[in-house]
């Protein structure tokens, strides 16, 4: 049974519950199918469609895990242990576009892209929550989440995404405790910004099921507690996550919704992040004159912007980062045209000049890009020399990202062999890739 389920082989699933005395009324009563459907399966009949699939397994009480569909991570702890990255997958364009329906119905009312009824939540045995909040429980979910981000930041999603993922269990049960509507109002912007922070760790850890996931949980709860900014920074970071698998049309198209949660907002801020993540999106299009149109956006929103009063979630996004999406946009450009590198290497200089130890693993991140440049450039041993600082800024950060991230210094390093300084750059990658 468990061979048959892992191919989803259905028929043979269903035949298997037959020679155990399961009739066809029993199947089609459990899997909320007809008889005759049950009857052209036993016949055969191939089930492809994810809900079919998921309903199946559902019904007949199998761990989606056991048939390699997406579920939550209390399933994942029952059947793997740790998330989702032994599954065997539904093809990823599938998941993109069910994650792009839901962040539609989400932020325009509407299923613009298609219906999306799937279940996103997580539910791992959990601490019990007080019966009553008040609002000191929520200003608690705070801390904590603030305290969690900046390990993120500092030692990347692989050290503190347990603890988040812990925290998230034990505060979604105070969604069902009492208290007054101010109260579960910011109950829900608390639990979303940590739902989204659940998404982001589980991204950089390489989770992508879980993180999509989180990032869902994210926008209902934002959306619930009207908070506009929050949305747009959720489908941000989950375009992120599409920017990262090399799907920029995809990645767009969140960015594009998050454009208009951002503008109904009213923050500048918002927008200018979301303005230079469309421009790195435009860039891996290959579409330089969007692209260079949406970093002049976000660098005018960003110098309107009130900074001061700008929501936690959105504050991240300062002078550095400016410079460092200048940067990454251009270093993406460059690939394709080595004149970018002028661009390029000032802003990421600048850049990985003002970030300290908390941020290491932007600052890992600008290094490689920068490194990367002064090898398109020409300058190797400059070059070579600053990709050393990125892999010694990379070491102790448990970020599946960073290494991903690096993929393009490599690429460049294992071009130039010949050169004595790119050959021993290239060595190190291949040591710090097999290591």
């Amino acid at each position: 049974m468990r061979a048959a389920l892992s191919k989803r082989e259905i028929s043979t699933v269903y035949r298997l519950l037959r020679q155990h005395g399961v009739s066809q009324r029993q199947i089609a009563a459990l899997t909320g199918q007809s008889q005759s459907e049950v009857s052209e399966i036993l016949k055969g009949r191939q089930v492809m469609a994810y809900d079919v699939l998921t309903r199946i397994s559902d019904g007949l009480g199998v761990p989606r895990g056991y048939m390699g569909l997406a579920y939550d991570e209390a399933t994942a702890i029952r059947v793997v242990g740790a998330a989702d990255g032994q599954q065997a997958e539904e093809d990823e364009s599938v998941k993109r576009r069910r994650f792009l329906a839901h962040a539609a119905q989400v932020t325009m009312g509407a299923a613009v892209f298609g219906s999306e009824s799937g279940t996103w939540a997580a539910n791992p045995a959990r601490t019990p929550a007080p019966g009553r909040i008040g609002m000191t429980d929520v200003r608690q979910v705070e801390a904590a989440t603030r305290a969690l981000r900046a390990l993120d930041y500092q030692y990347g999603g692989g050290f503190c995404r347990d603890a988040v993922v812990a925290q998230l269990s034990w505060g979604q049960q105070m969604l069902e405790s009492n208290g007054t509507e101010l109260v579960k109002s910011r109950l829900f912007v608390a639990l979303a910004d940590l739902h989204s922070l659940a998404g982001w760790t589980s991204f950089d850890t390489g989770l992508m099921d879980s993180a999509r996931g989180h990032f869902a949980n994210a926008l209902d709860l934002a959306k619930q507690g009207e908070n506009h900014p929050l949305v747009a920074n959720v489908l941000y970071r989950m375009g992120r996550v599409y920017l990262h698998q090399e799907a920029p049309n995809d990645a767009l198209k969140l960015f594009q919704l998050g454009q208009i949660a951002a503008q109904e907002s009213g923050s500048e801020l918002a927008v200018a992040v979301l303005c230079a993540n469309e421009a790195w999106a435009y860039a891996m299009m290959g579409n330089d004159d969007q692209a260079m149109k949406l970093l002049g956006r976000s660098k005018d929103e960003f110098a309107r912007a009130d900074i001061a009063n700008a929501e936690s979630w959105v504050k991240f996004f300062n002078e550095t980062d400016v410079y460092a999406m200048i940067g990454t946009v251009h270093t993406v450009l460059a690939q394709q045209n080595a004149a970018h590198t002028k661009y390029a290497i000032p802003a990421l200089t600048r850049a990985v000049d003002s970030y300290d130890d908390d941020m290491a693993r932007s600052k890992a991140f600008m290094l490689s890009a920068l490194a990367t440049n002064h090898l398109i450039d020409g300058d190797l041993d400059q070059g070579a020399r600053v990709g050393g600082k990125a892999l010694d800024c990379a070491d102790g950060i448990k970020s599946e990202r960073v290494r991903d991230r690096m993929r393009p210094m490599q690429i460049e390093a294992e071009k130039r062999r010949n050169n004595a300084d790119a050959r021993d750059l290239a060595d190190r990658l291949h040591a710090f890739y097999a290591a």
